[in-house]
């Protein structure tokens, strides 16, 4: 199982998602008001009372579900076919990470005048997640071509 390349991409995945859980995807700032935007919502940035304004936990459970779906793919690496779908999925659910901040961010420019917004290091993370699972499909696929091929040696 952790002889396969493909395990570290996932095992990558993983820790990139569950990092993006703790770590601010952006800063949002309004006149002198600092506030900050990570997968549970915007707070106020103050270091004394930090409060949540405007909760986001479908970003939060979407990030969460990712990382579970990476940690659970790594398990099933003798369905080969069945772990190139559940990376497929994943792709798509990384892609939908993105739309869902995207809409987020268009929302909340609406409710405030003269918002703007400064991403953080972490909002690469589902790109780089995105770039890896790419290689684990690859590198599964290959896996599963060299099975089917001495297959028919046999």
């Amino acid at each position: 199982m952790l002889q396969r390349i493909q395990t570290i991409y996932l095992l990558l995945i993983v820790v990139l998602t569950v990092a993006m859980l703790f770590l601010p995807l952006a800063v949002l700032q309004q006149g002198d008001a600092l506030f900050s935007f990570d997968a549970s919502g915007v707070s106020t940035m103050a270091p004394a009372d930090a409060e949540l304004l405007y909760p986001s936990w479908g970003l939060f459970v979407l990030t969460a579900i990712i990382a579970l779906v990476a940690f659970v793919t790594i398990f099933l690496y003798k369905k080969r076919i069945l772990q190139i779908r559940l990376c497929i999925f994943n792709a798509l659910l990384m892609v939908g990470f993105y739309a869902f901040f995207a809409y987020l961010i268009y929302s909340l420019k609406e409710g405030m005048d003269g918002m703007s917004v400064s991403v953080k290091i972490a909002l690469s993370f589902p790109l780089v997640s995105l770039i890896l699972d790419y290689l684990a499909i690859r590198n599964i696929g290959a896996d599963e071509a060299l099975v089917r091929s001495l297959n028919r040696l046999r």
